[in-house]
């Protein structure tokens, strides 16, 4: 079966040895994504819902250019470093899959990449 490599060119894939996302066969999978912008610096610093959105924008392009689309995501993995702050996450999510409902779970971790990021988020998409 055919594997595609989708990369964002992002700082970390060449020095940790991944891709933004893969596609295999009608499933593709988009790595752990954060609110990072191209020069480096964090998007939306201290606002959960502005990094959220700025996380689905980039696994919108990934999705994209491996031929799917926000509509065929079925699961979603969000990882807060705030919990307490679900709802802000959790609406900001639903704006983006409101009528779409992919399973999703959200689990609160210790620490992200940079103390800025509040949220990482993984993808997983069936095309068709």
């Amino acid at each position: 079966m055919t594997r595609q490599k989708i990369s964002s060119g992002g700082p970390w894939e060449a020095v940790i040895g991944y891709s933004r996302a893969i596609r295999v066969g009608d499933h593709v999978f988009v790595a752990g994504t954060t609110a990072t912008n191209p020069d480096g610096t964090v998007h939306g610093a201290g606002d959960p819902a502005a990094q959220v959105l700025r996380c689905f924008e980039i696994v919108e392009r990934a999705l994209t250019e491996a031929g799917a689309t926000l509509a065929d995501v079925v699961r979603t993995r969000m990882f807060v470093t705030d919990i307490s702050r679900w709802e802000e996450y959790g609406r900001a999510h639903g704006a983006v899959f409101g009528d779409i409902r992919p399973a999703a779970t959200m689990v609160q971790v210790a620490a992200l990449i940079s103390p800025e990021h509040l949220v990482e988020i993984e993808v997983e998409a069936v095309i068709g």
